[in-house]
């Protein structure tokens, strides 16, 4: 390597034509082709062996930039590193880079844009402290120092912003921007550290004792209204409100008695059948006489559902202290204690995913003569008994 430096005046470079390599000193060459073609390579020696780099095309790179960018490579060989080797390393990511790349990755598979916003506030709010450092640099102290504030502040949200930044550091390992343990992995590591997810993080909803459902069934028969019927055909179902109050006429083989819920009104994303009972199927013949919109259970705005206050608002007035997701969990309660149906089946009856992806392939049918047998058995218990009354009762927290 030439120590003399900047050995080309700027108009030799511009009218130089001779084909071959015509040094500017330092290790640059303006390389001349046969074709016309100009382009800068640096040059240089590693254990004996010359090794050489692209700086690009001389319409691209004129005579300062490139005598920089070759001043750049010297000093990486004055620091042993190998300017080549330094050029095709992936450049240093942020966390917040990483976490912005994955969000803008997901988006895809996303169904809705309040998903999205709430992976960008959770990565933007609460990992601020995280965003500028180099994802590289990430440790299990970085991460305590974000989730322990809201640990038990917040446990659900804690828990999720926990794995949302497993997500990012795992992404940039994949990215080649990272590479040792996953410093946000729960099992094994983070759940040596901080109070266990199960008493923080799991979501409960007030309910009835699934055997008080059925007297409430009986008041709530009396009732008159589309808020009723809906809500008697949700617990009837054992279906999420909002896939009861979204329902639509197109969606009922009534002479099957299946209720096809399509894969985009559904939390798994998944298609998922309803075996309908002779109650059921009474309800929906019943609004059927009175057919306003595409909805079964119409609201009051033109070509709009029901909402779930509606729902709400019928407990209230029956002076019940519950939710409406609360009778998921009565049901699962019932399923679990009264009848000696599978687990799998009263899982696959309120639409959870069972078992990990590979027992998932395999089991491909999704049982729906079983569950008719479940959902009629349901509808049995669930009829008034004569003289059944309701009282009000406190609020008792259970696990969907």
């Amino acid at each position: 390597m030439s120590k003399q430096l900047h050995k080309l005046s700027a108009r030799e470079v511009a009218t130089l034509t001779k084909p071959g390599r015509h040094s500017d000193g330092g290790g640059l060459y303006l390389n001349v082709t046969a074709s016309g073609a100009r382009s800068w390579v640096f040059m240089w020696k590693l254990a004996g062996k010359r090794r050489e780099m692209g700086l690009g095309s001389l319409r691209d790179v004129p005579l300062a930039k490139a005598r920089q960018r070759a001043a750049v490579a010297r000093e990486m060989l004055v620091d042993g590193l190998d300017p080549l080797a330094a050029r095709d390393r992936p450049k240093a990511m942020t966390f917040g880079e990483a976490a912005d790349a994955l969000i803008e990755n997901m988006s895809g598979s996303w169904r809705n844009e309040k998903h999205r916003a709430q992976w960008k506030m959770t990565l933007t709010v609460y990992c601020e402290p995280l965003r500028s450092k180099p994802v590289a640099e990430i440790g299990t102290e970085d991460v305590l120092k974000v989730l322990q504030p809201l640990w038990t502040a917040k446990p659900e949200t804690a828990s999720r912003l926990r794995g949302r930044i497993e997500r990012v550091l795992d992404f940039a390992r994949a990215r080649g921007q990272r590479s040792g343990e996953n410093p946000a992995r729960w099992r094994g590591h983070l759940d040596a550290l901080l109070p266990k997810r199960a008493r923080l993080t799991r979501g409960h909803h007030a309910a009835l004792p699934f055997d008080e459902v059925p007297a409430f069934m009986a008041s709530l028969r009396e009732r008159e209204g589309i808020a009723p019927r809906a809500l008697e055909f949700a617990i009837l179902t054992a279906a999420r409100s909002g896939e009861a109050l979204g329902a639509k006429w197109e969606e009922f083989d009534l002479d099957a008695r299946v209720w096809t819920v399509p894969a985009t009104r559904m939390k798994a994303s998944r298609v998922h059948r309803v075996p309908l009972s002779e109650r059921a199927v009474e309800i929906l013949r019943q609004m059927a006489q009175a057919q306003l919109s595409e909805f079964v259970f119409p609201g009051l705005k033109r070509n709009r559902s029901l909402s779930g206050m509606a729902l709400e608002m019928v407990l209230r007035r029956m002076k019940v202290d519950v939710t409406v997701h609360g009778f998921r969990s009565a049901f699962r309660d019932w399923a679990g204690e009264r009848t000696h149906f599978p687990r799998e089946i009263a899982e696959a009856a309120l639409a959870h995913l069972v078992g990990d992806a590979v027992e998932r392939a395999y089991r491909r049918g999704d049982a729906l003569e079983k569950r008719r047998k479940l959902m009629e058995a349901w509808a049995r218990f669930l009829e008034p008994k004569a003289g059944a009354t309701i009282v009000p009762l406190e609020r008792r927290a259970v696990k969907e």
